[in-house]
């Protein structure tokens, strides 16, 4: 078992939530959740091919983040190849996202993109991204035209933020430092999150890089880093509302690390024999859906029932995104070579 890190605190009884929002960030996790636990079940059953990468464990991030502090399709969000979630988060309908599993013509990627490349203009996902860390320059491109526009064109209604999410691998890899240089230099709005489940692939994250803290590097480029408990969504929405207030406000970027951890092998086809079993019950008894539906109810914010009650609905929504999935066309053997250049609208 790798050394555990000691896990920031982070006190609940500061935050102010509302029932309504509390309800909205537990069912995005549910929907998180339920949507990967059916993938891996369409995937054993051969109707997905080729790599299927679960974010099962992580939902406290992109929830945080996406839906706790951001404005779904208004903000930018650039992902990885785990990056189902992260589109549900964005908005993306779940049956499109299943579509695009399946490779058929009704995904959001009209079927090209598979489980890793995820895209949607019109919820301002930017891409899953197969390559580690290729994402990174892609959400600061984002982040720079909206500046861009603001500050040259005189656009004041440009004030959106771009959230990318990578993993602990990631920040090993050039992209990362070059990018977060330039992103201190020109100030501009984007969160950095570091999605650090310990593991890149079957490499022990203590093992690959010199510094593991990894918010502490945001100091080389005077920039704002902060640490996160990934398994507590109060503690990760707190951080990105704060991140996110300071990009609106003109005050650059942050790196935040979330400190978190994936129930499932790196991929389904990972057998996942690397990872102890001890280290795998101290972070499933800390599972983010759990620890959260038992904060609503304590806090009179809600009941087991109504809780059990966005169980079934969301499960209607997967059950129906899979046969919207089974019922639609392959893409037209015709439109081979469309999508591969830019085209007029």
């Amino acid at each position: 078992m790798v050394q555990e890190r000691t896990l920031p605190k982070f006190d609940a009884a500061t935050v102010q939530i509302t029932r309504e929002e509390g309800l909205l960030l537990y069912e995005d996790m549910v929907l998180g959740r339920t949507f990967e636990d059916k993938c891996a079940e369409m995937y054993y059953r051969g109707k997905m091919f080729g790599f299927v990468h679960l974010y099962n464990g992580q939902e406290a991030v992109s929830s945080g983040v996406v839906k706790g502090a951001m404005r779904p399709g208004e903000d930018f969000v650039c992902s990885t190849y785990r990056d189902h979630v992260h589109a549900l988060s964005a908005g993306v309908p779940a049956k499109e996202v299943m579509a695009e599993l399946f490779g058929k013509a009704t995904g959001c990627s009209k079927g090209r993109g598979g489980s890793m490349h995820m895209f949607s203009s019109t919820h301002r996902l930017l891409g899953g991204y197969a390559f580690v860390a290729e994402g990174i320059p892609v959400a600061a491109g984002a982040a720079f035209q909206t500046k861009y526009r603001r500050e040259v064109l005189g656009d004041q209604r440009a004030d959106q933020v771009s959230a990318c999410f990578f993993g602990d691998g990631a920040a090993n890899n050039g992209q990362f430092f070059e990018t977060l240089n330039m992103a201190a230099l020109w100030k501009l709005p984007i969160l950095f999150v570091v999605e650090n489940n310990k593991w890149a692939i079957g490499m022990a994250h203590e093992r690959a890089t010199s510094q593991p803290e990894i918010y502490q590097k945001a100091s080389v480029f005077n920039m704002v880093g902060v640490e996160v408990d990934g398994m507590d969504i109060l503690a990760v929405r707190a951080v990105a509302q704060e991140a996110v207030a300071r990009a609106r406000a003109g005050e650059g970027p942050t790196l935040i690390e979330a400190l978190t951890y994936r129930f499932r092998g790196h991929s389904l086809a990972d057998p996942d024999e690397m990872r102890s079993k001890a280290e795998k019950e101290f972070w499933f008894a800390r599972d983010p859906v759990k620890k959260f539906a038992a904060y609503l109810v304590e806090q009179n914010l809600t009941s087991h029932e109504e809780l059990k009650a966005i169980d079934r609905q969301v499960q209607q929504v997967i059950d129906e995104a899979v046969k919207f999935a089974e019922s639609s066309p392959e893409p037209d053997k015709s439109e081979l070579y469309r999508f591969v250049f830019a085209e007029d609208e």
